[in-house]
């Protein structure tokens, strides 16, 4: 059976800020006792040790998973401190503009590089460590409901999620038989540090771009990093077993519904 989470040795990727910190937060809040934060914002990562409570130990790693041997370096961080990895969530990631038209070859493997390599290869480290142990545990990656298409502007962040979502699926097929449950959360619009710097500085939006948008919105308002951490933390606890290779729509519409 999988780990609860106050046994759990739990790694959470852009712990700093973000879906990731809220995760890592809830999962202190709910018991979590031995947590790896990693992330490239050294800074942020010393604020979220502030806010942990004791009970919680916890290793913060910055690193840049844009470098292919960071999950290795992550990993054994995990094993080193606290003996294994027994729960990941692959939160981490950027949401560069590009289409078509204006997608470069560089922006294609930057994007990918975080979006899709860096997942695989911390999946990869945790599923060798699990299987080393005999271990069950659980992954959840932190995806997007632009992996059913993307808006124009968004041709290469779309696809590094989509295929995130298929390696979900892979891993979750390829691993059941040795307790490794793998689930993914395609995330509607979420209002977080990252996605206000996005639409607010670099698309131009200003500073209240998040109030004009809300009431366009089902619920009157963007979904909320918090409410992920929830779900999020459901899909690595038992009380979401047996179900793996799952990619949860989290979003205020229906996909194929009438607009």
């Amino acid at each position: 059976m999988t780990q609860t989470l106050e046994n759990m040795t739990l790694v959470v990727t852009g712990a700093a800020s973000g879906i990731g910190r809220a995760i890592a937060v809830e999962a202190a809040r709910r018991g979590a006792r031995k947590l790896v934060a990693t992330d490239i914002d050294n800074d942020g990562l010393a604020a979220l040790s502030a806010i942990l409570p004791d009970r919680t130990e916890l290793i913060c790693v910055t690193a840049n998973l844009a470098n292919p041997e960071a999950a290795a370096m992550i990993a054994e961080r995990a094993r080193t401190g606290f003996g294994g990895i027994d729960g990941l969530v692959n939160a981490a990631g950027i949401t560069t503009r590009a289409g078509f038209l204006d997608g470069t070859p560089q922006t294609f493997d930057d994007v990918f590089a975080i979006n899709t390599r860096a997942p695989f290869l911390l999946m990869q480290q945790a599923i060798r460590d699990m299987r080393s142990r005999a271990q069950s545990g659980t992954i959840v990656n932190i995806q997007s409901m632009n992996a059913h298409c993307g808006a124009p502007d968004l041709a290469i962040y779309s696809a590094s999620k989509g295929a995130l979502q298929t390696l979900t699926k892979n891993a979750a097929n390829a691993h059941i038989a040795d307790g490794i449950r793998v689930n993914g959360i395609n995330l509607g619009w979420v209002l977080t540090e990252a996605e206000h710097n996005m639409q607010a500085n670099v698309l131009g939006g200003g500073e209240d771009w998040a109030e004009r948008v809300a009431p366009t919105r089902p619920l009157g308002r963007l979904l909320n990093a918090e409410e992920t951490a929830n779900l999020a933390l459901y899909l690595l606890s038992p009380a979401s077993a047996p179900m793996t290779g799952v990619n949860l729509d989290f979003e205020q519409s229906v996909v194929g519904a009438p607009a």
